[in-house]
């Protein structure tokens, strides 16, 4: 059994200050990452969609807000709507914490099709270069999850190999679910998607990429959170399952049809 590793969660001072948090640099990293290699791939993998690293650099901007803007609303109107019902002058106040992946995801979404209508891109060919790049992103940020001391594991069995003790929670043994969610969604996704994208044809198929990112993202964080404490506010929902066990469905769907549909659809 291990003992939660208390780091602090500021990473650094600048100038004494401002804080900067392991959280803002795990964005910072997951987007100048997913960036760098966007740029190889629309010149490698995805040339075909003709997109240029002058437009994965302008699309930065748009996702940055997305990101910002979905994961915000999503995490007031997915976990916690009755509160910021009342307290709408707080739904904005990010720095007080609070972002939802599933937000943030429908954020890019929507800045994605904005973006590629602007420019005249194929969105679901841009969709696949981008859904390519995001585990990094969702790597390093559940590493901050877990940094932080939060989004904690089910208690478990001491002698469970991989049990951890939150002194900041309790004195019981949890699942470091943040560190599964990491290896899974972030890097075992990452793989997965490098693979199909470097060595098969899967690029020449519009949506196979994005339909394996959905579905196994969905599929991942569904069977992590059977590990993970369900948030407090909400607890467990239909037939046991937790608030994102529920919006990892759609996702599943959704992705599970885009990998059927893309043998009908190439390039």
């Amino acid at each position: 059994m291990f003992e939660f590793p208390q780091i602090d969660p500021i990473a650094f001072e600048l100038f004494g200050i401002l804080a900067v948090r392991w959280y803002a640099v795990a964005y910072l990293a997951g987007i100048l990452g997913g960036w760098w290699l966007m740029r190889r791939l629309v010149v490698g993998p995805f040339k075909h969609y003709n997109i240029s690293k002058t437009m994965v650099d302008d699309f930065i901007t748009w996702a940055i807000i997305g990101i910002i803007l979905g994961g915000r609303l999503g995490y007031v109107f997915f976990y916690n709507a009755g509160y910021y019902l009342e307290n709408p002058d707080e739904i904005l106040a990010i720095w007080q914490g609070g972002m939802s992946f599933h937000g943030g995801a429908l954020g890019v979404i929507t800045a994605l099709f904005l973006f590629c209508a602007r420019y005249k891109l194929n969105p679901v060919g841009f969709g696949d270069a981008l859904c390519a790049v995001v585990p990094i992103g969702l790597f390093f940020g559940r590493i901050a999850n877990f940094i932080n001391g939060e989004l904690v594991g089910r208690p478990t069995d001491s002698d469970f190999p991989f049990s951890m003790v939150f002194p900041h929670i309790d004195a019981l043994p949890r699942h470091p679910s943040q560190l599964y969610e990491a290896a899974t969604e972030g890097l075992l996704l990452f793989l997965i998607v490098q693979f199909l994208t470097w060595n098969t044809r899967a690029p020449e198929k519009t949506g196979l990429i994005s339909g394996a990112f959905l579905a196994g993202y969905g599929a991942f964080r569904f069977m992590v959170e059977i590990t993970r404490m369900p948030d407090i506010q909400i607890g467990f929902l239909a037939l046991g399952m937790t608030m994102g066990q529920i919006l990892c469905i759609p996702m599943i769907i959704v992705g599970l049809g885009l990998m059927l549909w893309r043998p009908l659809k190439t390039k």
